[in-house]
């Protein structure tokens, strides 16, 4: 964890309290450009330089974006802009979409995605080809993110998903920016630390921030799950916490996060959580705060 990536045995019971502190301590969060008010009215709450990932939502054009990335900045944090591959319509429009970033926001992150559109509506397929212009270092960006697929990848097998994730943070790293890993989030722990120990095990050793919806709505967990192609069957759920028949209550990650803090080794590496606030932004971090209190 945070810069440890030395090996040993399972935690130790006595270790569970600092584990499950360096987990959340070093969180991020996904905020939309709409949602920049709701970030604002908690702000004083958050650490200061916490990475804020800014998604590439519909309704939002790149003028709202970059308008949320300055906010972001603007209260101490770190933006973080999602960057979709096949929503660039040129490199033109990728080029100044991320030196605008730099210049604007003070931005030094980006997070690359092939993006949810089944064909590209420009020159780029994949995350691959946008790392692959140059763009990101040229205009000044120190970290990008890369996507890590605990529950496998739609078009890619198994051995196909570790060359490529392998060959991308090379290629981060040769054009001098530091590789960092980004899950989807998910409901099962176990998928989670079994695709770690691969993940280690394949020698990608890059930081990882592991996806976790925060507390909202089980309804609107369900919803964002089917949105976004994430496991959620009736075992899932109950290994969540979540019971299929209470469909009308409200679920937070406890029992995920605990999972995670309990199973960790140092051989898993520097890994954070990476909150989705589907129940609002206030909402995940007040959630935060009580799991800090209670694992200690």
């Amino acid at each position: 964890m945070n810069g440890n990536t030395g090996r040993s045995s399972l935690a130790r019971p006595s270790d569970m309290p600092r584990l499950a502190s360096i987990i959340t301590d070093g969180y991020s969060l996904e905020v939309s450009a709409r949602a920049i008010p709701a970030l604002a009215a908690v702000a004083p709450r958050i650490a200061p330089g916490t990475t804020v990932f800014i998604p590439y939502l519909p309704g939002e054009d790149n003028e709202a974006r970059l308008g949320a990335a300055a906010a972001v900045r603007g209260l101490g944090f770190e933006p973080m802009l999602h960057v979709p591959a096949r929503r660039m319509a040129s490199l033109a429009e990728l080029d100044s979409f991320v030196t605008r970033a730099v210049a604007e926001a003070g931005a030094e992150r980006c997070f690359v995605i092939a993006g949810d559109s089944s064909s590209p509506k420009g020159p780029f397929p994949d995350s691959a080809s946008l790392i692959e212009t140059g763009v990101f270092e040229r205009a000044g960006i120190k970290l990008l993110g890369v996507g890590g697929h605990p529950e496998g990848h739609p078009v890619m097998g198994e051995a196909a998903r570790w060359e490529v994730l392998a060959r991308k943070c090379r290629s981060i790293e040769g054009r001098g920016m530091t590789p960092l890993i980004v899950t989807q989030f998910g409901f099962d722990a176990d998928i989670v630390l079994a695709w770690l120990e691969a993940l280690r095990g394949h020698g990608i050793e890059h930081p990882v921030r592991v996806g976790v919806p925060g507390p909202a709505g089980v309804a609107v967990l369900a919803r964002y799950a089917a949105m976004c192609g994430v496991s959620a069957s009736a075992s899932i759920w109950s290994r969540y916490g979540i019971s299929i028949g209470k469909l009308f209550g409200t679920a937070g990650p406890d029992l995920f996060v605990d999972r995670l803090a309990n199973r960790l080794t140092e051989a898993a590496g520097e890994v954070n959580l990476h909150f989705f606030p589907f129940g609002g932004i206030a909402r995940s971090v007040e959630w935060i705060e009580h799991y800090r209190v209670r694992s200690h």
